[in-house]
């Protein structure tokens, strides 16, 4: 079987990347021949974004570009947005969805570099390093076992128990730690794992706290100054999640107060665009407190992982159709036909759509080789394969087709 090519020319497919993406994605789309990357060092507001997506075909960005309805509404070429971070709630889904636009991620690319951190986080806490490094770096030595302790015998809590909580759960118990947890969904515990019936029970047993949760409604500010109340006393606080989850100034105040011993945050409610830019938190100063700045996925094999990942789904679409892992549009992976031109077609989620478009080539006797058809709530996505020779007039017919957001010749 002979390879398809897009029938769009690829030297004519622009992709924009944005916030440094990995040079593995980079260097994964040039393999498939495409030469227009414009790359671009940090994030970019609004209006900025607009502009240069114009005439672009697909987008890659991290965790700082706030991908907008606005921003979708005025980038009528663009096929696909490639988020290189665990996270999609920086990009619009439901205009995304309502634009026939598809989102890609990679949810599990970097869960073993946030897990390790965790755990390394949690043993400098609980050793009190970082008392103990500000000491020396001032010049005092502070050799002393005051505070101090190890991990194994303890117990960890970890609220969320998806790819990284599970992770951790697995790593902690390694490290001799006994593993409790809770998610507001009935998950299988690995190892010896306990899972808790709610976060009060939780962070009331545990002596370290690890949160693992997503950024919702229902998650913002779920670590609040009641919650911390509950907590242990001189327990630990690890936040390696989403920068609302946790209410900071409550956090301060019960370290400045002693009733817990120690912090690790690396997100937060309002962080920096770029690096060097001026960055503040109620936390600073505080003692035994790590602060970072949103690296807990970043580490080189991650970053590569997530690059060939995600570039691999925007490349899968882009050529074969293929909307598996996609956040807005039906997943469809199909194989491809000997003989035949690929349209895709994505129309709203309404009744008659598919009958309409069959009805259209019908009386054109325009013969369906294969069709492919998935559906959300919002949109309806089509995959046909169609005779060569009748691919063009049915592309035409299928573009009149009423309800349609957008249809594509793939090949």
């Amino acid at each position: 079987m002979s390879d398809k090519t897009t029938s769009y020319p690829k030297e004519k497919i622009k992709i924009l990347l944005l916030e440094n993406i990995s040079e593995t994605a980079i260097a994964n789309i040039h393999q498939h021949g495409y030469a227009s990357i414009k790359k671009v060092a940090g994030a970019l507001d609004e209006e900025a974004l607009i502009k240069e997506l114009k005439d672009v075909h697909l987008l890659g960005i991290r965790s700082k570009t706030r991908v907008t309805r606005k921003v979708l509404e005025n980038a009528p070429k663009l096929q696909a947005i490639g988020a290189f971070c665990i996270g999609v709630n920086q990009i619009d889904l439901t205009a995304a969805t309502q634009q026939g636009v598809s989102v890609f991620n990679a949810p599990y690319s970097n869960t073993r570099s946030v897990a390790e951190l965790v755990i390394g986080a949690a043993i400098m806490l609980i050793r009190r390093i970082p008392d103990k490094n500000n000491a020396a770096h001032a010049g005092i030595w502070q050799k002393d076992a005051t505070g101090s302790f190890e991990l194994r015998g303890k117990t960890i809590g970890l609220v969320g128990y998806g790819n990284i909580g599970s992770q951790v759960s697995v790593l902690a118990e390694a490290m001799g730690l006994k593993v409790i947890f809770y998610d507001v969904l009935t998950k299988l515990p690995l190892g010896n794992a306990v899972a808790c019936k709610s976060l009060k029970e939780v962070v009331s047993k545990a002596d370290i706290v690890s949160l693992h949760v997503p950024e919702t409604n229902s998650t913002k500010n779920l670590i609040s100054k009641q919650v911390i109340k509950q907590m242990k006393k001189g327990s630990i606080l690890i936040n390696y999640a989403r920068g609302e989850v946790v209410d900071l100034d409550a956090l301060a105040a019960a370290l400045k107060a002693g009733d817990l011993s120690g912090a690790a945050i690396d997100v937060f409610p309002v962080e920096p665009e770029k690096n060097g830019e001026q960055f503040a938190s109620p936390l600073q100063g505080l003692s035994n407190v790590l602060l970072t700045p949103h690296i807990g996925g970043s580490t080189l094999e991650a970053q590569e992982n997530i690059g060939v990942d995600v570039s691999a789904k925007l490349l899968g679409y882009l050529e074969k159709g293929i909307t598996y892992g996609s956040h807005t549009v039906p997943a469809l992976s199909l194989p491809m036909l000997e003989g035949a031109h690929r349209i895709l077609h994505i129309h709203k989620n309404v009744p008659g759509v598919l009958s309409e478009i069959n009805t259209a080539l019908s009386k054109a006797h325009i013969n369906i080789l294969g069709q492919y058809l998935s559906t959300n709530e919002h949109i309806g996505y089509v995959v046909l394969d169609v005779d060569k020779k009748l691919s063009k007039q049915a592309f035409s017919l299928l573009k009149e087709v009423k309800h349609t957001i957008r249809a594509r010749m793939l090949y």
